[in-house]
């Protein structure tokens, strides 16, 4: 059961969870430490409960034997090794010795309080939302996970790791080759193993989409950040069909779109932008890079892109194979996106529209 062929290694994204209160699976922990001699046990049980009981008592400092006395509580009786939980990541081999969730989830979301209450918190715990493209798309989930801004989160990519994202995918040269949804998905893990994810490592098709929206519950929000026109299209037809709002930031002059599908099922696809009737899903799948640029230009805006951007898309099949992507937009969009979601989840906002974060005009 604890044997993992490394044939699959590449493919591993889910953590193994182990419930310490589950005698059998405390035996799985010692099998895997004994059969698995390169296994890398990390355990700073001691400082999070630390942490923990710091978070609870904010009012005064405790000294030393307090911070002893509060742990002991805590541990009613129980060592240390017996406490909370272990989660073993197989494709690092690390063994890892966590809070049980709920008290991760409390202390790992302890200093987003009161920009978010508790009871908000408890709200977004409950929510699905899922990611098309993971370029851009893969620090806006990450962050839409740091900040705990949903329970559930659904990843959708075909490609596969190259050097040439590394400009702007936060991931090491060791995943040069690696499936993007399963690099995302790990990254997420080891940031919060208790988070649910599902991957499409075949990215979103027409045989698939209705399960990536629906399947074990409808997701609250598509966040669509692919490059293919047709996944564009399909994905907010469907998404208009089902009531889904969805969040778009194109990655220049920090354009962002929101469509309140879940508000306004009559809405024009893309503020209208997207003609109702695109024609032949099949002949815009099967577009080149060169050949998307004036279909994509309608949809964001051509006369209203950047300088630099305009620019590049001359380049574009002469000194350049694809428009370009840089890592400070992504990572203004990854926190760009995450705020709409919160407050959209929250119900904070009902806008839809199209909003620029633009650095060149608010800071000449």
């Amino acid at each position: 059961m604890l044997k993992f062929k490394e044939s699959i290694l590449n493919d591993a994204f889910l953590p193994r969870v182990f419930n310490i209160n589950n005698h059998n699976e405390l035996l799985e922990v010692q099998q895997l430490i004994d059969e698995h001699q390169d296994t890398i046990v990390i355990d700073e049980l001691n400082s999070q409960l630390r942490e923990l009981v710091k978070i609870r008592n904010p009012k005064a400092p405790l000294s030393e034997h307090e911070y002893e006395e509060q742990i002991q509580v805590l541990l009613a009786g129980k060592q240390a090794h017996y406490y909370g939980c272990w989660v073993y990541y197989p494709w690092n081999k690390k063994l890892v010795h966590l809070l049980g969730k709920d008290e991760f989830i409390e202390l790992r979301t302890s200093r987003n309080l009161y920009k978010i209450t508790p009871e908000e918190r408890s709200t977004l715990l409950e929510k699905k939302i899922a990611v098309i493209g993971l370029s851009v798309g893969q620090m806006i989930a990450l962050t839409l996970v740091m900040e705990r801004t949903c329970g559930e989160i659904r990843l959708a990519d075909f490609d596969l790791i190259e050097l040439s994202n590394m400009n702007r995918i936060r991931t090491s040269v060791s995943n040069i080759g690696i499936s993007k949804a399963v690099v995302a998905a790990r990254e997420i893990a080891e940031m919060d193993p208790f988070v649910k994810v599902k991957i499409y490592r075949e990215g979103i098709t027409e045989q698939n989409i209705d399960a990536f929206l629906t399947e074990d519950g409808k997701i609250d929000i598509l966040v669509e950040e692919c490059d293919g026109l047709d996944v564009k299209i399909l994905s907010r037809i469907k998404a208009r069909s089902l009531g889904i709002p969805v969040v778009m930031e194109t990655n220049d002059r920090g354009l962002i779109d929101i469509e309140r599908y879940d508000l306004e099922p009559n809405r024009p696809m893309l503020h209208g932008l997207i003609p109702e009737n695109m024609g032949d899903l099949n002949a815009l799948r099967n577009l080149s890079n060169q050949e998307k640029v004036p279909l994509l230009g309608a949809m964001v805006g051509i006369e209203n892109i950047s300088d630099r951007m305009r620019l590049s898309l001359s380049e574009m099949g002469k000194t350049i194979s694809t428009w370009p992507q840089l890592a400070s937009s992504v990572v203004l969009g990854g926190a760009m996106v995450t705020d709409v979601c919160r407050r959209i989840l929250l119900k904070q906002t009902t806008l839809s529209g199209r909003y620029y974060v633009d650095f060149n005009e608010l800071i000449k």
